[in-house]
This record gives structure tokens, C-alpha cells and sequence, in this order.
């Protein structure tokens, strides 16, 4: 058993949609419309990792508190730049002392999305 999806409810979809396209390097896979509900899959492309974007005008979103996201990259310093660059006020890079390193952004909601690499 994996998870296959994690849903995230936002309260503007395209912000979210370029928010994760830009941090995790993920893309839309599909989009539609259900309802009052607009929905976009978000995945890297290799089946491993999706995340689902609903956004119904209505409802309430998740605030994002107590809880955090994290992605592996090989791109750490060059994604951390990049949050800098974006005035996404990432974390400084951390070193546990466990041959990882990571550093913690928050998307639109305010869910605490965290970058780390993990040794070979």
C-alpha cells in the first residue's frame, strides 16, 4: 500500500498551481471542473508523487498549522536561492547532523512545504 494523492484545499488555484510548479517542480497532469469545485493534479511525472488542488469558493481551507510536506531535491541550495529570490522567505538550509539538509517555505495557504536531500 502507498498514498497515491494528497489533497491540499486552496483559496486561489492558480497561485497554488504556480506556487508548486516553481518550488517542487511538479506539473498539472489534469484539471477540471466538478460542481463549484476546480480541481488540478499535480505530479513529477514518474507516477511517484501527486498532489491534488481543490479549490471550492465555499469552503475552508486548510490553515497549514501542524503539519509540513516534504520533497527530495538534489537542487537544494539552488531551490533555497530561488525561494529567497521569489520573497518566499524560505528557513535557513539545516544541517540535523543525520547527512541531510533541508530548509521549510510556506505555500499560499500556509502549509509548511519542506525541501530536503538525503544521502546517496
Amino acid at each position: 500500500m502507498h498514498i497515491k494523492h494528497v489533497t491540499l484545499r486552496v483559496k486561489n488555484l492558480e497561485q497554488s498551481i504556480r506556487f508548486y510548479e516553481m518550488i517542487t517542480e511538479l506539473t498539472v497532469l489534469r484539471r477540471f471542473k466538478s460542481d463549484s469545485a476546480e480541481i488540478a493534479f499535480m505530479t513529477n511525472g514518474k507516477g511517484e508523487t501527486e498532489i491534488e488542488l481543490l479549490h471550492i469558493p465555499q469552503g475552508q481551507t486548510f490553515e497549514g498549522k501542524g503539519m509540513f510536506i516534504c520533497f527530495e531535491t538534489d537542487k537544494l541550495d539552488e531551490m533555497h536561492q530561488l525561494a529567497k529570490d521569489q520573497g518566499l522567505n524560505p528557513s535557513p538550509i539545516q544541517n540535523p547532523g543525520d547527512q541531510t539538509c533541508y530548509f521549510y517555505v510556506y505555500d499560499p495557504d500556509g502549509v509548511s512545504v519542506q525541501l530536503r536531500t538525503f544521502p546517496n
